[in-house]
């Protein structure tokens, strides 16, 4: 049955909205994890659960109320509407600041991801073998995947649609950062970055009743990919969803533990203090389609104590885990 909200309570879902779309775009963080703290990660799950047979008869017979009240629609379009919002408009400040400040940003994430962890653990109930031998197997798990060298970048149209399928798997299981995983994948640029800011180019050109961009092969391009890119993500929901909840209702606990471990693992990804190694081919560094430098992987190392930047870098490691902290605090408040 969906539940009835004032205009105060569909802005704060709206908000939370954008909260968790933001935290999806954010490599290493996961959108689901915020929905956690926030006190609705259950009723999206829920409602993505009801995208389903009953649902589909419900339109084919006509009834379209009926169908709205039983999926839960009014929750799941502020929350779809916020993190598209969140998209746009976080997609263009994140790009600012990766390129001007890049080890505050990165700072910021790692002392978020450790905001979670402490998060999901304090709620983790009483310790026992098998759950630390479950956590070990996930940080054992993140930090093998951390230290992956990323794939190239990749357009295939079906690799897109599968990239939306796991992208937006950060949405649905806390912990688990489906941006993250695009970046391992090599498409983290192509699909969050270019594509939504030659997408939110576009709808401004439309609003001014400019069409120019039909005859821009580059933006068509682009319009394609984030198209498919958004039908493998709107499938992913649904399918995630239902797995998701078979897969939690029966292994809670164990599920928990792994993604405690896996997102501890993985902190190796989001490390501040590191090189770029560019990707070098007959002594030359590789450059994309788009002018850039090929990244190949990273170099991690320990930063120098007595460097200014360092206590700046740790400033924002702590301004990371308040954010969560206050999240937190925030979401038993509203309860």
């Amino acid at each position: 049955m969906q539940k009835e909200r004032n205009f105060t309570e569909k802005l704060i879902l709206f908000f939370k909205g954008i909260i968790m779309g933001a935290a999806n775009k954010v490599p290493g963080v996961s959108g689901g994890t915020v929905s956690f703290v926030l006190g609705f990660y259950e009723e999206l799950i829920y409602s993505f659960q009801k995208i389903n047979l009953k649902a589909f008869k419900l339109i084919l017979n006509g009834r379209l109320k009926s169908f709205l009240n039983y999926t839960n629609s009014q929750f799941t379009c502020i929350i779809i509407s916020g993190s598209v919002f969140s998209y746009f408009s976080v997609s263009l400040l994140l790009d600012f600041f990766l390129k001007n400040h890049e080890l505050y940003v990165w700072s910021w994430f790692f002392g978020m991801i450790i905001g979670s962890i402490y998060y999901i653990a304090k709620g983790f109930g009483e310790w026992s073998f098998k759950k630390i031998v479950f956590v070990i197997i996930g940080i054992l798990i993140g930090l093998g995947i951390s230290f992956l060298t990323p794939a190239k970048e990749n357009d295939n149209l079906w690799f897109v649609f599968i990239c939306g399928i796991i992208g937006v798997s950060g949405m649905t299981l806390p912990g688990l950062s489906g941006s993250f995983i695009l970046i391992l994948l090599g498409n983290y640029v192509l699909l969050l970055v270019d594509s939504v800011n030659v997408l939110s180019g576009v709808i401004k050109e439309i609003l001014s009743f400019n069409f120019d961009f039909l005859k821009d092969p580059v933006k068509i391009y682009y319009l394609k990919i984030i198209g498919v890119f958004t039908a493998g993500s709107a499938f992913g929901l649904v399918s995630l969803s239902h797995v998701l909840g078979y897969v939690l209702k029966r292994w809670h606990q164990i599920v928990t533990a792994i993604i405690i471990g896996f997102i501890t693992g993985s902190l190796g990804i989001v490390w501040p203090w590191k090189e770029k190694i560019f990707k070098i081919e007959n002594q030359q560094r590789v450059i994309d389609q788009k002018g850039n430098q090929v990244i190949e992987n990273y170099q991690r190392y320990i930063p120098d104590i007595n460097d200014s930047t360092t206590w700046f870098a740790i400033f924002y490691i702590f301004l990371g885990i308040s954010l969560i902290l206050a999240i937190d605090y925030y979401g038993r408040k509203i309860k």
